[in-house]
C-alpha cells in the first residue's frame, strides 16, 4: 500500500478523483480520504445515506469522509487499509496532517494556485516543524512561468519543506473547470473534454505515483472515458 498526501489550501478534489479513476481502470484498489475542513466530497460525490463519518463508493473508488485518523477508518471497515494499493489523503489543515501522519507517507504533493490565499494558507498547513517533508509541486497556473515558482520558493523558505526537482503544471482554464462542474452534475468521471495540458498533467502525476504503468495504456483510458 502506498500512502500519498495531497496537501494545500487549493481545491484538490477533482484532480484526486481523475487520478484515482485511472488507477481503478488499471486494476488497482484506491481509497481517498477527505481530511479537509470543508469536506467538499460530501456535496460533490453521490451517497445514499451520508452520516457524520462514512465510506462511499464512486466509480469503484472508495471515499472516506469525516474520519480523524487511519485507525478510525480501519475500525469502520473492520480491516486494514493495507488492502488498498493506494490511499490518497486530501489535507488542508495542519491538525489532520499530523493525525494522518503524512510525515511518514510514501509521497506528498503540495497543490496550489498562485493567489495569495492558496499560497500562504497552503504553507500554513505544512507548518514549521522540526522535520522537513519531501514534496512535489503541483501548480495550477494561467501563465506557468518561472517567476511564480520562484515566488513560491521564497515564501516556503521558512517552512518544513524539501522540494523535489519534479514540478507538475496544470493550466488554469475555464474550459477545464466547466468539465469538472459537468462531471459533478452528471455523477461521473469523464476526461474527453479536458484540455490536452490538463490530461498531460494527470499523466505526469500518474507516473510519479505508479512509474511502472505503461504510457500507451494510460492514454487509451483517457481517450475512452
Amino acid at each position: 500500500m502506498k500512502k500519498i498526501g495531497f496537501i494545500g489550501a487549493y481545491d484538490k478534489t477533482n484532480l484526486i478523483i481523475y487520478i484515482s479513476k485511472l488507477l481503478i481502470e488499471s486494476k488497482f484498489r484506491v481509497l481517498i480520504i477527505d481530511a479537509t475542513l470543508l469536506q467538499k466530497t460530501r456535496y460533490t460525490i453521490p451517497c445514499i445515506n451520508p452520516d457524520r463519518s462514512y465510506i462511499t463508493s464512486f466509480e469503484n473508488i472508495d471515499i472516506a469522509i469525516g474520519f480523524e485518523s487511519i485507525k478510525q477508518i480501519e475500525s469502520f471497515l473492520n480491516t486494514s487499509v493495507n488492502n488498498y494499493d493506494f490511499v490518497f489523503i486530501d489535507v488542508d489543515n495542519k491538525k489532520r496532517l499530523i493525525e494522518f501522519e503524512l510525515n511518514n507517507s510514501d509521497m506528498n504533493f503540495f497543490v496550489t494556485a498562485f493567489d495569495s490565499y492558496s499560497l500562504k494558507r497552503g504553507l500554513e498547513v505544512v507548518g514549521k516543524l522540526e522535520y522537513k517533508k519531501q514534496m512535489t509541486k503541483i501548480l495550477f497556473s494561467k501563465n506557468m512561468d518561472k517567476s511564480e515558482d520562484k515566488y513560491l520558493d521564497f515564501l516556503s523558505s521558512e517552512y518544513s519543506i524539501n522540494w523535489s526537482e519534479e514540478k507538475i503544471y496544470f493550466p488554469f482554464e475555464n474550459g477545464d473547470e466547466s468539465v469538472n462542474i459537468q462531471n459533478q452534475r452528471n455523477g461521473r468521471v469523464s476526461y474527453k473534454q479536458l484540455s490536452t495540458q490538463y490530461k498531460n498533467g494527470i499523466i505526469d502525476v500518474m507516473f510519479q505515483i505508479a512509474p511502472d504503468l505503461k504510457y500507451d495504456n494510460i492514454k487509451k483510458i483517457l481517450k475512452n472515458i
